[in-house]
């Protein structure tokens, strides 16, 4: 489209003129814009975003897809955290922690090292991996018999996995990420363990 001083002020949307992409406006409507005290900006396209206050990005971007599962990964989280007898203190601090992922991501900043459910990342590993020294049962099978609560978290650890995965292919060299998210699949492993508790069950082996 042209804009013209005929049609440029028509076109304003609160103090602002959207420029489509092919999108022309003519000199003596520029003056009209400057005269007016108006700003002129880009439309931005609908199959982009902003990746941060100036990039725009197809919604594709690998990136883009990363917060996605991120913001996937906080949804389940309040969901679990509904469920009666679920461990809310634990789930408050993943869910504090992943907002931190996405600021780490937006912002450039690397992940500060915290403890986890009083853990620290190799407190984490331990424990997720010698299930019977610390929660007297082998590494367990859910099944229909287990409680909702101990699902919700198993459920919880898969979305987690594939947060991780998703960041590998955003960030292939920050390994601060990937750490930070295998130490949240840890955790999820982990409430499992302790949700059944003495139980016992089919063994299977924690990725």
């Amino acid at each position: 489209m042209l804009y013209t001083e005929k049609t440029v002020l028509s076109a304003l949307e609160n103090g602002t003129l959207f420029l489509s992409p092919g999108d022309r406006i003519t000199p003596s409507a520029q003056d009209l814009l400057r005269e007016q005290g108006a700003q002129l900006q880009k439309r931005k396209p609908e199959h982009m975003t902003h990746l941060n206050g100036k990039e725009l990005v197809p919604k594709t971007h690998p990136r883009i897809a990363f917060r996605g599962k991120l913001d996937s990964l906080e949804a389940e989280l309040l969901l679990c955290m509904k469920e009666p007898g679920a461990p809310i203190d634990a789930l408050q601090e993943m869910l504090d922690f992943c907002r931190s992922l996405m600021r780490c991501d937006v912002l450039g900043e690397p992940v500060q090292e915290i403890l986890l459910h009083g853990l620290t990342e190799a407190q984490l590993r331990e424990r997720s991996h010698n299930p019977q020294k610390y929660y007297g049962t082998a590494h367990i099978l859910p099944s229909r018999e287990d409680s909702v609560v101990l699902l919700r978290l198993n459920r919880l650890r898969t979305l987690v996995r594939e947060t991780e995965l998703q960041s590998y292919h955003a960030f292939p060299k920050r390994t601060d990420l990937h750490r930070a998210l295998n130490r949240l699949s840890s955790l999820c492993w982990i409430l499992c363990l302790e949700e059944r508790g003495n139980k016992g069950g089919t063994t299977w082996t924690a990725l």
